[in-house]
């Protein structure tokens, strides 16, 4: 079965969240169930100097500026790049200028993405044509159009939402620049308060939709969680499911077997970080700081935890607000320290090092950093809301008596159900045999992308049967 995946970011190449690495990881999750997907990804100038990609087709214009189709590899498989200079070749990160904000001809950037992917599905490329566009968020939202325009009628697509909180709205104005159809520019096509929703064109016109945990599905129907496309998504209801992910097993490792190896690492970290020895969990928090992710609410019940005896790790950025509010926690509590920024080694070595990961999150998708805590036996503390919900199983008195609770859950989503959260973790520290029974629960939770990929590819198959 041949599947082109369409992505605005794929790791190791390009990556700002979780969307990077599904589109890295399924390729090779796919291949071991008889799918061969190729990626097609925007030529960034990073991208584009980690790979020795070679020219494959010239596109005289595509949104103002010739561009060209290059292979590359991803890993094991085949990555097509699309260079297009006036688009992609500038300073700042891919989706934000140098000032933070959005680069103002985003909607032509990744309609240029789609563009291409419809002309590979429709004409085919080096002798290959896709059965399926696997199409990633609202970057790729805009394929299913084009590839009508085209004509390609016999190649299916899946949309995955990744987060619906990004939609891709342009203005009306765009409507030719985008080459869009204007009659499909109604409530029953891709308009959306008067806008272009590139998300919603996706929605509307994809063949099936999926999101990524079967409880992020149910919830993006209500209008709690939906953003505004909650009716969209109940019309599509018959074609649209939650298919969880996974994460990559080798490169989340743990460097022991069992949940007693993290000492050496425990005190390694609190060094990194320069906190002193406590009798409590080492906490760490690997994440966007933002509203979304509920770390507000983690300032407000802070207290708690260091009264407790827990500490505090945090790695991240976002939110000045967030960030000036933990950089002065850090500089009150001597059990808090904090790291602004990303760095991938040192999440590495908080997972491995840390006792408890802390996921506060208003709304979750899914959630990968909870996944490399229980891979490590790192007990998530996590907020009772989408993939969190499905991947976490809380340490309630049945959940304990069973042998099988791998971390804590909170419900409602605020600062005193989490404060409750934190004080149950330091009364589960304090009991070993307990917290060790637990933690070998959560690295013995299968979480990489055996049965997702499974999934997946069944989905596929009922797409082109």
């Amino acid at each position: 079965m041949r599947v082109l995946s369409v992505a605005s970011e794929c790791v190791p190449l390009v990556k700002t969240g979780g969307l990077a690495d599904v589109a890295g990881a399924l390729p090779a999750a796919l291949a071991g169930q008889g799918v061969e997907m190729r990626t097609i990804l925007p030529g960034y100038p990073a991208v584009l100097a980690a790979q020795a990609a070679e020219p494959l087709r010239q596109i005289p214009e595509l949104f103002g500026g010739p561009a060209r189709i290059l292979r590359g590899t991803l890993g094991k498989t085949v990555l097509y790049l699309l260079d297009a200079p006036h688009l992609y070749a500038r300073d700042g990160t891919i989706y934000l200028g140098p000032d933070g904000k959005d680069w103002p001809d985003n909607p032509q950037r990744f309609a240029a993405l789609d563009r291409a992917a419809a002309l590979i599905a429709a004409e085919g490329i080096e002798g290959w044509r896709p059965q399926i566009l696997h199409l990633h968020d609202w970057q790729a939202g805009l394929s299913p159009v084009y590839l009508r325009q085209l004509g390609a009628t016999d190649v299916k697509t899946l949309l995955t939402i990744h987060n619906i909180a990004f939609q891709g709205l342009a203005p009306a104005h765009l409507l030719g620049a985008l080459q869009l159809p204007a009659h499909l520019f109604n409530p029953q096509g891709f308009e959306y308060w008067g806008k272009i929703s590139a998300l919603k064109a996706g929605i509307v016109f994809a063949d099936k939709v999926s999101t990524v945990s079967p409880t992020y599905a149910e919830e993006l129907l209500t209008p709690a969680f939906g953003m505004g496309l909650e009716g969209v998504l109940a019309d599509r209801a018959g074609d649209f499911t939650g298919i969880l992910n996974g994460i990559d097993l080798e490169a989340w490792k743990p460097p022991y077997g069992q949940p007693a190896g993290k000492a050496p690492l425990r005190r390694a970290l609190r060094k990194e970080f320069g906190l002193p020895e406590a009798d409590g969990p080492l906490c760490v928090v690997i994440s966007r700081l933002t509203g979304q992710k509920g770390l507000d609410l983690l300032l407000e019940a802070l207290p708690t935890l260091l009264d407790c005896g827990g500490q505090l790790a945090v790695l991240g950025s976002g939110d000045s607000a967030l960030e000036s509010a933990f950089r002065a926690a850090a500089e009150r509590y001597p059990g808090v320290g904090l790291r602004l920024g990303y760095d991938e080694a040192l999440a590495h070595r908080m997972i491995a090092g840390g006792d408890a990961i802390l996921v506060p999150s208003r709304f979750e998708p899914c959630g990968l950093t909870q996944l490399y805590g229980l891979r490590f036996g790192t007990l998530p503390v996590v907020s009772l809301t989408g993939g969190l919900a499905d991947t976490v199983i809380n340490a309630s008195a049945a959940g304990l008596a069973a042998g099988v609770a791998t971390g804590l859950q909170f419900h409602p989503v605020d600062a005193s159900a989490l404060s409750r959260a934190l004080r149950r973790l330091c009364e589960l520290w304090r009991q070993p045999r307990v917290w060790s029974r637990m933690a070998n629960a959560a690295m013995a939770q299968p979480v990489g992308w055996d049965a997702s990929a499974a999934a997946y590819a069944e989905l596929f198959r009922t797409m082109t049967r």
